[in-house]
């Protein structure tokens, strides 16, 4: 591992102008992924600035009965939250489903959404990569890619977003609040992740140096119908291959709102609007949910042997949404 410095911030401008001193350093909060890619050589910060000790560590309830959640609020606090788990449950459920319980207690809401992808390619530095180093290759569309992406993706990266706490989050239109030396900032959840395009080395829209404060959920009455499915290749932890964030409002039969996020299809959360357009106003059964599904996922571009995820994400929709219709019908 490289030396590095170490820092500790004690307010949230000190931290913001200790990066803005150093753009080789680091923000670290537990440290769950980027401890990890420093030991593997690929991240390699010149300096590391603690921000876990910032007064951001609580959950609040906000004006009409949303919720805003500070940067370095853990997630096992957050899964545990009576508010989250009366009006989100599914971002509780979200965040219960990744990781493991001693890395929940460490990981914090803030460095949840900055985890980069589980690739392998990405993850070995003598592989190329052009998220690591652009314009390098991306041997996972030729190499290993079953559990790579089949929506968003392009010639030039198909990895995944490896969040699910940030599934969760993208069907409650959730806001990112962020700190720069600038100034303080926000960005919708749905912007705050850049698409692959031909930059996947760059992964979010936020500014160079900022750090982010905390998370806004707007108010959401239909998000307490909501449940987070995920499908893995072992019991605990362990990425997921396919998993959906929903929540439903079925009034005399007749949906009348429903939110839907696909995790580990792309290289960021994919909010299936869409399928939450076909839905909108029609039926509640699983001939229309399987249906919504199918305008969604058409645009999916599987690679050889990633195919079934097309198939599980369909069966994933179809599953969920049925029983969220049926407990809406009790």
């Amino acid at each position: 591992m490289k030396e590095f410095g170490y820092a500790r911030a004690v307010d949230v401008s000190g931290a913001v102008a200790l990066l803005d001193a150093d753009p080789d350093a680091r923000f670290l909060g537990g440290g769950t992924n980027l401890v990890d890619l420093m030991k593997t050589g690929v991240e390699r910060p010149a300096r590391l600035v603690d921000v876990r000790e910032l007064p951001l560590d609580r959950v609040e309830s906000s004006e009409g009965g949303g919720l805003r959640i500070g940067a370095t609020v853990t997630n096992s606090d957050l899964a545990a939250h009576p508010d989250v788990r009366r009006n989100y449950p599914a971002l509780t459920q979200a965040v219960l489903a990744g990781a493991s319980g001693q890395l929940r207690n460490m990981a914090t809401v803030g460095g949840n959404l900055l985890q980069r992808t589980r690739c392998g390619y990405f993850a070995d530095v003598s592989k190329p990569c052009n998220k690591r180093v652009p314009g390098s290759g991306c041997p996972a569309i030729e190499g290993e890619h079953h559990n790579h992406a089949v929506l968003g993706a392009s010639g030039h990266c198909v990895a995944t977003s490896p969040s699910d706490m940030g599934v969760a989050l993208a069907a409650f239109d959730a806001v990112v609040e962020y700190e720069t030396a600038d100034g303080a900032g926000q960005l919708p959840l749905a912007e705050f992740y850049l698409p692959v395009g031909d930059t996947p080395h760059r992964e979010t829209a936020l500014p160079a140096g900022a750090l982010i404060t905390g998370v806004t959920l707007p108010p959401a009455p239909v998000a307490a119908n909501s449940r987070y499915r995920k499908v893995r290749e072992r019991a605990s932890y362990a990425f997921a291959i396919g998993s959906i964030a929903a929540a439903l409002d079925v009034r005399d039969g007749v949906v009348h709102e429903v939110r839907l996020a696909f995790g580990a299809v792309a290289s960021r959360p994919w909010r299936a609007r869409t399928a939450e357009e076909v839905l909108t106003g029609g039926p509640a059964d699983a001939a229309a949910f399987a249906a919504a599904a199918d305008a969604e996922l058409a645009a999916a571009r599987p690679l050889p042997h990633n195919g079934y995820k097309v198939t599980l994400m369909r069966n994933l929709v179809v599953a969920v949404l049925s029983e969220l219709a049926e407990e809406a019908a009790r």
